[in-house]
């Protein structure tokens, strides 16, 4: 049988360099059509991206410029002194006000009135609602409105009224046409109720 290698020959091999598949950008059973375009496209432009990111790290590794250093000067506090001027003002003793006021205009002006000035003297009349019209008319509406409910309450009634009569009508005439003890007709209930129905129709 033939020996093993030695340990020491596999060592010095050098290892295989292991093959780095491109990154991916969406699956790879797309069909062709937008979606596989769009996936392409964002794919070419994040590899363009990234070679520009390189070439820019090389171009600022060889120019190896200096880091910038921003000077600060120290600002001097500012002093707690007033201005010249600010302070012959400050110092000037306060003067009237130049323009007069609305009273001393007003006074000047009517010199026969009182000193006062007098306050909404002259009141004008009363200003016409913004919605006179439109007020009067929901005015007018609410009273036919009132109206309306009125008679329908007043013919409510009325129809109220005529069903109990007509219903007690026939009750008493139920009662005058039943037969009495004998099986007679009671006449004078009967009558009555004649006389009653007369009377009515000559008062309608």
């Amino acid at each position: 049988m033939a020996s093993k290698r030695p340990a020491e020959d596999r060592a010095s091999e050098p290892k295989a360099k292991k093959h780095r598949p491109g990154f991916k950008v969406g699956p790879d059973n797309l069909p062709d059509g937008v979606h596989r375009r769009k996936v392409i496209k964002i794919k070419k432009d994040l590899i363009q991206k990234a070679k520009i990111k390189k070439s820019y790290a090389k171009i600022k590794a060889q120019a190896d410029l200096p880091a910038q250093t921003v000077s600060y000067e120290a600002v001097e506090p500012a002093s707690q002194e007033l201005h010249p001027d600010r302070q012959a003002m400050l110092d000037a003793p306060v003067k009237a006000s130049i323009l007069p006021s609305q009273d001393e205009l007003f006074s000047k002006t009517n010199p026969g009135s009182n000193s006062q000035r007098p306050q909404q003297q002259q009141r004008r009349g009363k200003k016409p609602a913004y919605f006179e019209k439109e007020q009067a008319f929901a005015e007018q509406q609410k009273a036919e409105a009132e109206a309306r409910r009125r008679e329908f309450e007043r013919r409510d009634k009325e129809k109220k009224e005529k069903i109990e009569e007509r219903e007690r009508w026939r009750r008493m005439m139920g009662k005058a046409r039943t037969g009495g003890k004998n099986g007679q007709r009671k006449l004078g209930k009967e009558s009555q109720v004649l006389l009653e129905r007369v009377k009515r129709m000559v008062a309608s």
